[in-house]
């Protein structure tokens, strides 16, 4: 016996040796890439056999930091990086920033009710006054013809929706404004004038902008204003205005000066419209709220693509 110990103790503790020398080398090469300031973390994973392995893809938290091949100042490092508690995975700020979200505004009967101020009853705008409700008289150019030839000229009586220049105000600060109206440009234009003093609106469109369909008429297509159907909504209390896009359509319930104390513009539309301005596609949210291509289906106009979304 003490033979077998003295021929095989030897090649026993020969492994041992070498496995030590093996780690002491690879510790050592660690070591120099951390004093040249290089990463070494790929050569700890294909040491351990772990590189695209499932203990680094099991974990639903995991997002591998993108490589930077030039260190920026700790200034632009910490506006370039945002680092989530809840996770604690960094989220590039500039692939988070979105753009603007564009809002298409309807006129009649959702941001303002207008009426011919000769068939108005005089009591209504008194009721109005008495309840707060803005309103005002303006002289519009009508279609129409006077009998000498000159335009005719029309005196509409408008009432303001309440919260309406709150409403413009504190939604053009996230979104971009556009103005979109089946209306006439010689009726709403002057309207428009009065209501938005501040130039909120970057673009107006009138009724000629529209599209007829199969189904309605002066149907307000949004590719007309932008191609990408990701960031742009449109408000509107006739639903088939946006038979062509109802994935990107709100309706809002129809305004009139019987309602003085209607509530939608800041309580209900504006929560809406800023919840939409932090999503990158405002389509899978407002379909699973509002539901419109059912909608659209259930009054004979059916659906295609856009229920694909």
């Amino acid at each position: 016996m003490p033979e077998l110990v003295q021929v095989y103790a030897p090649t026993r503790t020969l492994p041992i040796w070498k496995s030590l020398l093996n780690w002491l080398t690879f510790f050592f090469q660690i070591f120099l890439q951390i004093l040249k300031g290089t990463p070494c973390v790929n050569q700890v994973q294909s040491y351990f056999g772990l590189r695209n392995s499932s203990l680094l893809s099991s974990s639903p938290q995991f997002k591998p930091l993108p490589v930077v091949e030039e260190v920026a100042p700790p200034s632009a490092v910490a506006l370039s990086t945002l680092q989530i508690t809840a996770g604690s995975v960094p989220i590039s700020v500039e692939e988070e920033r979105l753009p603007r979200l564009t809002v298409v505004l309807d006129l009649d009967e959702t941001l303002i009710c207008a009426y011919e101020t000769s068939s108005l009853p005089t009591i209504i705008c008194t009721q109005a006054t008495e309840a707060g409700l803005k309103w005002f008289e303006l002289e519009c150019v009508s279609s129409e013809k006077e009998y000498d030839g000159k335009p005719k000229i029309n005196y509409v009586t408008v009432f303001e929706r309440p919260g309406l220049h709150e409403f413009l105000k504190q939604l053009s600060e996230f979104a971009n404004l556009v103005l979109f109206t089946a209306g006439l440009e010689g009726y709403a234009r002057p309207v428009v004038d009065k209501i938005d003093l501040e130039n909120r609106f970057s673009h107006r469109l009138y009724r000629p902008s529209t599209t007829s369909t199969e189904f309605r008429e002066h149907v307000k297509d949004l590719s007309c204003i932008s191609e990408d159907l990701c960031r742009i909504v449109i408000v509107d209390n006739n639903p088939f205005s946006f038979l062509l896009q109802p994935l990107n359509g709100i309706p809002c319930i129809p305004f009139s000066p019987g309602q003085p104390h209607d509530d939608q513009l800041l309580e209900v539309i504006l929560p809406l419209l800023k919840h939409l301005s932090e999503q990158k596609d405002v389509r899978p949210v407002l379909r699973e709220r509002f539901q419109m291509p059912e909608w659209f289906q259930n009054h004979g106009i059916p659906t295609c693509d856009f229920t694909n979304v």
